[in-house]
């Protein structure tokens, strides 16, 4: 547990970075950083957020359904889990598509429509991406940990006496759900406009 824990304030510090230069960025262009929030689409953002807010319910109801040896239980709720991780991917996918249609991926072919923005709106997306693309390969990992997980449920490896790796992959779980609840509202919701 103490493993997992150092880990994950590791994690805390390579995010932060991000974190703090997207805050840096901010405040050095903050007049181009708003035009780019018409881009950022809130409704499938907020979906995201709700879908990991639901998947971190059901990864709750895992770990205690491993230390009560419900395994039935178990096995429904880290399946449940994966869905819902597996949601937010699909749509991350439709949001990334839907920039590279309109070029706003950064680049040689990265297009604007307000020329004046055109460098420091770049900066934003990159960071979008940078963030945004971290976010999704924690995801990626995390359902590859559910799905090991899940075999080990089913092999009935795990009971009241031993629930330790459920709890910990739980933890790592939350801890990207608790990133994007971070990232929602400083991609999303700060200076958004139609």
């Amino acid at each position: 547990m103490l493993g997992m824990w150092t880990f994950l304030i590791t994690e805390v510090l390579f995010f932060g970075g991000m974190f703090a230069a997207y805050a840096v960025y901010r405040n050095m262009y903050p007049d181009a950083f708003a035009s780019t929030s018409k881009f950022m689409d809130v409704v499938l953002g907020g979906t995201n957020t709700a879908v990991l807010i639901c998947s971190s319910l059901t990864m709750v109801l895992a770990v205690r359904a491993a230390q009560l040896s419900k395994r039935a239980h178990l096995i429904l709720f880290l399946i449940l889990t994966m869905i819902f991780g597996t949601i937010f991917l699909v749509i991350k996918g439709f949001e990334y598509h839907s920039k590279w249609v309109e070029h706003l991926v950064p680049g040689f072919d990265f297009q604007y429509d307000e020329p004046r923005y055109q460098h420091n709106a770049q900066i934003l997306f990159f960071l979008y991406f940078a963030m945004t693309g971290m976010h999704a390969l924690h995801m990626v990992i995390g359902l590859g940990l559910l799905t090991f997980l899940l075999v080990q449920a089913k092999r009935r490896i795990f009971n009241e006496n031993y629930f330790a790796p459920v709890e910990m992959i739980g933890l790592y779980w939350h801890f990207v759900d608790i990133v994007w609840i971070f990232l929602f509202p400083l991609l999303y919701l700060i200076g958004h406009r139609r």
